[in-house]
């Protein structure tokens, strides 16, 4: 079987063109923002549009702390992240801001709000800031997942860091030949 060329070929774009997932709430997002992309032809728009389609590993949660180092020195500027916001008990002082998200954990939002800040949903940014208005469009850290640190070149190769897959983290498991000084080398 070779390619139907009559009925146009293969098909080349492979992005999303709506999410896979079945939350109502989220298609009202997407519909929302579909709209929104259409009628103002903004660029922020059409990014949240994007990331909307994303799926759950594209969508990285951001941690309290990375959104106040992101946030320092941009007062009166909304936060928007098209994922979840989580807390962390690492970062003492919270200060006052506005953030937009998918979704914030419980204790995230208390401590945001207790801050004097307030915790924004995508259909109130739109009628806020309908173009993207004195917001910073931010992104958690995608390969900060475990299973990232297992990609790359074969563990034991020259050069290599990635992690190897080990079935526990004992004195027997890997721990030999090119391991250690005693044994051989160590690389």
């Amino acid at each position: 079987m070779g390619i139907d060329l009559k009925a146009g070929g293969k098909s080349k774009k492979t992005k999303r063109t709506a999410p896979k997932s079945n939350d109502i709430y989220l298609k009202l997002l997407v519909k929302l923002y579909r709209f929104l992309v259409r009628r103002t032809g903004s660029s922020f728009n059409a990014v949240v549009l994007k990331r909307l389609f994303m799926s759950k590993i594209n969508k990285a949660p951001l941690s309290l702390s990375r959104l106040v180092k992101y946030m320092d020195g941009k007062d009166g500027k909304i936060a928007v992240i098209v994922a979840a916001v989580t807390d962390d008990v690492r970062v003492y002082e919270v200060p006052a801001l506005k953030v937009c998200a998918l979704r914030f954990t419980e204790t995230a939002r208390a401590r945001i709000e207790k801050a004097g800040g307030e915790c924004l949903t995508f259909d109130q940014l739109a009628l806020r800031a309908p173009l993207g208005q004195n917001t910073v469009l931010l992104r958690g850290p995608k390969n900060a997942r475990e299973a990232v640190k297992h990609f790359g070149p074969a563990p034991g190769v020259p050069h290599s860091h990635t992690k190897p897959y080990v079935r526990a983290k004992g004195r027997k498991f890997e721990k030999a030949r090119g391991r250690r000084n005693s044994r051989g080398y160590k690389n």
